[in-house]
């Protein structure tokens, strides 16, 4: 029954709160441009900031991408359903709001049974960015949603504490020969790149906008400092550590195993921004590969 009254509401044309394994998202149909256009509003984002369309299987890949290259099917096989969003070319029937008016479009197919399910019995695609406002801290549980957005949606799904917590790795291909991760996330350089070869990262003047990629974003209202000691002059700071939380401070510890640390960032985030501190000071990750993920986003959320 709840299935079926989110896709009525889809169908209508509203956006719903819809669970991914990595974060939350407000949800709409992707060929609808009012719809699509209600996300936009929700969120205040940008209408060059592009939105992922999600679909429920990588053979729907060549209904929503053109000169789909063969770099795409092997990591689609490889990792769909999961948290990769690939750029491609874009189909001509795309809405330019789904893309900010780019020739690209990030296509992803999430894993979450129940996001699985509500894509399969709608039998189209979603548009789905995370379900916060622009350039704050990602939803990882339905009671985020709610708080963010209240009455505004006419439905959140309950999917629990997702699974991941951090938004999908990104990696453009839409330009020939040129394979380039623009985010990072859980699928590490070595799971792409023995599939690949060497690829690159990093956003260039040249590379197509992307969700997430912004300096500044990620953010809550108290300001974030990354910080590789604690200062014991500091008061009214909150803290956020990889060891034990040392005595004077208040704060909490998500550990030194990267898998849980991003699992739990957006929560931890979310609670100690709403205990009012002057500032937050996160302790600063290992310069690892298996940490680039929670480093990109402590990084752009400490962007002023």
């Amino acid at each position: 029954m709840t299935i079926s009254r989110a896709v009525d509401a889809l169908r209508r044309g509203e956006v719903i709160g819809l669970p991914t394994e990595t974060v939350y998202g407000l949800a709409a149909d992707a060929s609808n441009p009012e719809a699509v256009k209600r996300i936009f509003e929700l969120k205040g984002r940008p209408a060059d900031h592009p939105v992922i369309v999600h679909l429920a299987d990588a053979d729907e890949l060549g209904a929503w991408a053109v000169d789909v290259p063969e770099a795409a099917h092997r990591l689609a096989a490889a990792f769909w359903p999961g948290p990769l969003t690939l750029i491609l070319r874009k189909a001509a029937h795309v809405l330019d709001l789904v893309t900010g008016g780019q020739d690209t479009v990030g296509i992803r197919v999430p894993r979450h049974p129940v996001a699985q399910e509500v894509l399969r019995a709608f039998g189209g695609a979603l548009a789905a960015p995370s379900a916060n406002r622009f350039g704050r801290v990602s939803p990882t549980r339905r009671a985020h949603v709610l708080a963010e957005f209240g009455d505004a949606l006419p439905m959140v799904l309950e999917g629990g504490d997702c699974e991941v917590g951090l938004e999908s790795t990104i990696v453009d291909l839409s330009r020939e020969g040129d394979a380039r991760i623009l985010r990072p996330g859980v699928l590490d350089r070595a799971a792409l790149e023995s599939l690949l070869g060497p690829i690159a990262s990093g956003v260039t003047p040249e590379s197509p906008r992307a969700a997430g990629t912004l300096a500044s974003h990620y953010a809550p209202s108290t300001p974030v400092e990354l910080v590789g000691a604690l200062d014991p002059d500091r008061e009214n700071v909150r803290v956020l550590t990889l060891g034990p939380v040392p005595a004077g401070y208040r704060g909490m510890s998500l550990g030194r195993d990267p898998a849980v640390y991003g699992k739990a960032l957006y929560a931890a985030l979310r609670e100690l921004d709403a205990e009012g501190a002057e500032a937050l000071l996160v302790e600063t990750p290992p310069a690892e590969p298996a940490w680039e993920a929670v480093r990109d986003r402590l990084t752009r959320a400490a962007t002023k």
